[in-house]
């Protein structure tokens, strides 16, 4: 399967299209550790796309693409039972919450990192999602303006792949 987006230190493309976009503080990484700032290597599989119903029209989103609960969080505790997966809040261990003030989780392209198994402090919450700006790095997720993150909604279905690089 050739990915159709593909993230590298030097940039991201969609297709053959590049795209703006930021990464995690660290950088790429091949040995991802939670709370490291890094973007994890390798090839991952988009699960699901969510959006903020209150903030975003549905009519201009992918078919696939499901409005986000009100108390949806995701769990980045490694002591959770539930670690890196979406959990109905209040929560008793810790974790993200996905409706965030900032905007920053909008819309938000969920992918399968260290999904299944989840194995605690092997890193959570890999995400593509809205960006605070260029050189504003992620903690470890990819970022992009809104109106790309829009064209790679469309244009990655569950199932599709990203392909993260590390630095040779």
């Amino acid at each position: 399967m050739t990915p159709a987006l593909r993230v590298t230190p030097a940039g991201a493309w969609l297709g053959n299209r590049q795209v703006p976009r930021t990464i995690g503080r660290s950088g790429i990484t091949r040995n991802k550790r939670e709370g490291d700032g890094a973007t994890p290597a390798g090839l991952h599989r988009v699960t699901g796309t969510l959006y903020r119903p209150d903030r975003m029209a549905r009519g201009g989103l992918p078919p696939w693409a499901r409005p986000m609960p009100p108390r949806l969080l995701w769990s980045d505790d490694p002591s959770d039972p539930a670690y890196n997966h979406p959990v109905p809040g209040p929560h008793p261990f810790g974790h993200e919450n996905m409706r965030r003030a900032d905007g920053l989780y909008d819309l938000v392209i969920l992918t399968d990192w260290n999904m299944c198994p989840a194995i605690p402090g092997r890193g959570s919450a890999i995400f593509l999602h809205v960006w605070r700006g260029p050189a504003r790095p992620t903690e470890g997720c990819v970022a992009f303006p809104l109106p790309a993150l829009l064209r790679i909604a469309w244009e990655l279905a569950p199932g599709a792949g990203i392909l993260v690089r590390a630095a040779p």
